[in-house]
C-alpha cells in the first residue's frame, strides 16, 4: 500500500518557494530543540490514523511556559485548549494532533505526560493540553476508538529532529485537494533588526479547494478540483508555527494570523466545514515584549507564509496512494506531472522562483 522509498521533497526539484532561506533540514526542528515523533495506526481495511506530537524541547515546560498564541482561520474544528493559550497567552505542554474523535484520549494522555515529567505538581493542578485535529474519516474509521493515551507516550518517546512526512502520525489518513495529503514542514531563516532568528512550520494537512503551485493552477490543469461537484472542498488545516524569536503572545497571534495566507496561495478558500488552526509558540523564554519591535515583524510575516506554503507542497509530495474504509482510495499526486507544468511555464516565461 505504501512505498517505502523516500520520495523527493518539493524544493529537491530545483524549485525555492519565496525569498528567504531555509534553516538546515528545511523543517520546524531548525528551531533549536524543537522534536517531533509521530505514532501510526494502519490495521485492516479501515484503520488509518494516527498523532503527532511537537515538543518545543524546553526542560520543565508546564513550570517554565512559553509564549504562544493561536489563530483561528475558520473554526469547524475541535481544538483543545484554545481559551486558556488566548487568555494567559502561554504554552505549557507539547502540542499534539490527531484524528477528530481521537482528540479527548490524547488530551487525557498529554496531561498524563506531563505529570510524569513534573514531579512537583500539585494534587490540584492543572494541566492545558494543547490538542488539534482535522477529520480523516475519508479513509479512517472514525467512530472506533483506535488512539489511547498510551500512544501518546509512544509519539513522545519517538520524537526526533528528523521530521518524517507524508502518511505518518496525524496525517495518516488526510486528504490535500483530490489528492492524498499528510505531514510536511518547512523553515526560513528571518533576520530582523534585532537579530537572525528560525521560523519553522509543521501542518496536518486535510483541506480541499483547487491546488495551485507556485502560482500554477494544477488542479484546473489536470481536470482534478473539489469544485467539480457540489458539497466539496471542505476539510481542515492545523498549522503549528515555532521560533526562536523573543516575541510576545500578542506578536506571536500577528504571526500566527499571516499563515493563513499561504492557504490561499496553495489553493485553499478556508471553505465552510474547514477547521483551520494556526498554533504559534516562540522558545525564547522572556518578558512581554522582550526584544523585537512590532515595526520589526514584517520579516516574520513573510517567513510564517513562506514555510507554510513549502511545507503544504511538502505534505503532498510526500503523500503514498492509500486506500481504506469501504474501498475508498486516495491517490498520491504525480510529481511528474507538477514539474511538467511549471517547467512548460519555464518555457514561456523564465520565473524568479527558479534557482
Amino acid at each position: 500500500m505504501m512505498n517505502p522509498v523516500k520520495k523527493k521533497r518539493f524544493r529537491e526539484y530545483g524549485y525555492a518557494v519565496g525569498m528567504f532561506p531555509t534553516g538546515i533540514r528545511n523543517a520546524i526542528s531548525d528551531v533549536f530543540g524543537v522534536k517531533v515523533g509521530h505514532c501510526t495506526k494502519i490495521a485492516g481495511a479501515d484503520v488509518r490514523t494516527g498523532l503527532t506530537l511537537i515538543d518545543p524541547g524546553i526542560e520543565g515546560l508546564y513550570r517554565t511556559k512559553l509564549k504562544a498564541a493561536i489563530a483561528v482561520g475558520n473554526g469547524f474544528g475541535k481544538l483543545a485548549g484554545i481559551t486558556q493559550v488566548a487568555e494567559l497567552g502561554t504554552l505549557e505542554t507539547p502540542i499534539a494532533l490527531t484524528n477528530t474523535l481521537a482528540v479527548g484520549p490524547v488530551m487525557r494522555g498529554v496531561v498524563d505526560l506531563v505529570i510524569k515529567h513534573t514531579p512537583d505538581i500539585g494534587p490540584a493542578d492543572t494541566v492545558n493540553a494543547v490538542v488539534g485535529e482535522t477529520n480523516d474519516g475519508f479513509l479512517n474509521v472514525i467512530h472506533r476508538d483506535i488512539i489511547s493515551k498510551e500512544d501518546v507516550f509512544a509519539a513522545y518517546d519517538a520524537r526526533i529532529d528528523e521530521v518524517a512526512e507524508g502518511c505518518v502520525g496525524a496525517g495518516t489518513g488526510t486528504r490535500l485537494f483530490s489528492w492524498k495529503g499528510g505531514i510536511g514542514t518547512s523553515s526560513r531563516i528571518v533576520t530582523a533588526a534585532a537579530g537572525r532568528y528560525a521560523l519553522g512550520a509543521l501542518v496536518q494537512t486535510n483541506f480541499g479547494g483547487a491546488l495551485t503551485v507556485l502560482g500554477m493552477p494544477v488542479g484546473q490543469k489536470l481536470g482534478k478540483t473539489d469544485f467539480a461537484f457540489p458539497g466539496t472542498g471542505d476539510g481542515s488545516c492545523m498549522i503549528v508555527l515555532a521560533c526562536d524569536a523573543p516575541l510576545s503572545s500578542r506578536q506571536l497571534q500577528r504571526v500566527a494570523r499571516r499563515a493563513f495566507l499561504a492557504l490561499g496561495r496553495v489553493g485553499s478558500v478556508m471553505a465552510h466545514g474547514s477547521g483551520d488552526y494556526a498554533i504559534a509558540f516562540s522558545t525564547a523564554c522572556g518578558g512581554a515584549n522582550a526584544g523585537v519591535a512590532d515595526t520589526e515583524l514584517t520579516p516574520f510575516f513573510l517567513g510564517a507564509v513562506e514555510a507554510t506554503e513549502e511545507a503544504i507542497y511538502n505534505a503532498l509530495f510526500a503523500a503514498e496512494t492509500m486506500s481504506g474504509r469501504d474501498g475508498n482510495i486516495l491517490e498520491a499526486i504525480s510529481h511528474e506531472q507538477v514539474i511538467a507544468l511549471l517547467r512548460e511555464r519555464e518555457r514561456i516565461s523564465e520565473p524568479a522562483t527558479r534557482r
